[in-house]
């Protein structure tokens, strides 16, 4: 589980798709949705710079 006290890079850098918040907040950057993310993150990884490539962001 996230520590809500701590928001850094950390956090920034990975998509963790078990935080509501996370998929809501993922999904609205990258114009997609929750199936569409979760099957990005299962194929490209939960970095967020890896799973943007996947979506050519």
């Amino acid at each position: 589980m996230d520590n809500m006290n701590f928001i850094g890079s950390r956090d920034r850098d990975k998509i963790n798709i078990h935080e509501n918040y996370q998929v809501e907040y993922w999904t609205k950057v990258l114009g997609t949705n929750r199936e569409q993310l979760i099957k990005a993150v299962s194929v490209a990884g939960n970095s967020a710079n890896e799973v943007k490539k996947y979506f050519n962001k």
